[in-house]
């Protein structure tokens, strides 16, 4: 089958790159200049593993407008806050018969493709797999060649044979998928562990290994996992792993398989971008305001990132200012 990545950040080169290299035909399609400028500049992407064995990988990307390919499948892998505009930019590509597979973290995502594609034909999706993007045109592989996992269900729980055949395809790409009929839970189960990992790794500047050395890494997470629990009983969603079990992916991804991965979230606010807390301990609290359950601790954390990138940008000449009126 033919592929389409739609955000051509760290995760959609990776899952793109991986697919290219497995024999499918893939294109690229990018919504940040300097991204699209410079791959084109140089031709490709400079791909990295752990930071070692740099080398240039050729692609096809294109703006929004640009492009007119006809994919089978569109991997969607924006950030939360970028997704409406890109998904508009591109919609004079979006045809019936294509699936929307997404990946993205947090939630708020699946509301919106369902705007351009078939509930049918919306597969949503979670990775387990460390990427960062050292800059514009400048990747970097997270761990070994087959680390990392992702989970994949239909959002009509009810997978057909185009799933199937993506299932053998990502397969095929060493990207470890499995599928499962449990729509809200697969998704929720991911959003729960960036809660914990994402969130206090980003605000204490530490990678994933670590944050888990650490001696109260354990009651925070289980701190946080419980309250997310809370939250999805009472929404009724029933999550693909028990609480210990969720404890224990965070403690095994965090050990094991990312120890040298710095999360998302840190990348994000390294950066200066604004960060995706809104759609992931942010949406857990909001679930729970409406089951009248109030999830404070992710609540809390939220607002404590929304300090860290407010600080981040603050002007102290602002302060001086008011300080001298």
């Amino acid at each position: 089958m033919k592929y389409t990545v739609l955000g051509a950040g760290a995760m959609g080169l990776r899952y793109g790159i991986l697919l290219q290299e497995a024999g499918f035909d893939v294109d690229f399609v990018e919504i940040w200049e300097p991204q699209i400028s410079k791959i084109r500049e140089q031709n490709g992407v400079y791909v990295s593993r752990d930071h070692q064995n740099k080398h240039l990988v050729p692609v096809n990307i294109y703006t929004p407008e640009e492009y007119t390919g006809d994919p089978d499948v569109w991997i969607v892998f924006t950030k939360q806050m970028q997704l409406a505009k890109a998904l508009e930019r591109t919609s004079h590509a979006f045809k019936d018969h294509q699936y929307a597979l997404s990946p993205m973290n947090g939630m708020g995502h699946i509301e919106k493709l369902d705007q351009y594609f078939d509930k049918s034909k919306v597969i949503g999706a979670t990775a387990l797999i460390g990427t960062v993007l050292n800059g514009p045109g400048d990747v970097d592989f997270i761990g070994a060649p087959g680390a990392g996992s992702m989970h994949m269900a239909n959002q009509t729980e009810k997978p057909d044979d185009t799933t199937n055949q993506i299932v053998k395809d990502f397969q095929k790409a060493n990207l470890n998928p499995s599928l499962t009929t449990n729509f809200l839970g697969t998704l929720m189960a991911k959003v729960i562990f960036n809660s914990v990992v994402n969130t206090l790794c980003t605000m204490f500047e530490i990678q994933m290994g670590e944050f888990i050395q650490s001696p109260v890494a354990e009651k925070l997470g289980r701190q946080l996992i419980n309250e997310a629990f809370d939250v999805c009983e009472r929404a009724n969603i029933t999550l693909l792993n028990t609480r210990e079990e969720e404890w224990q992916t965070v403690k095994t991804v965090s050990a094991v398989s990312n120890p040298l991965h710095y999360p998302s979230m840190y990348q994000d606010m390294s950066k200066g971008r604004n960060t995706e807390v809104d759609y992931i301990n942010g949406y857990i609290y909001d679930l729970g305001l409406k089951y009248h359950y109030e999830a404070t601790t992710h609540d809390f954390l939220r607002n404590l990132v929304h300090l860290a990138e407010f600080s981040r940008d603050f002007d102290p000449k602002t302060l001086l200012e008011t300080v001298n009126e």
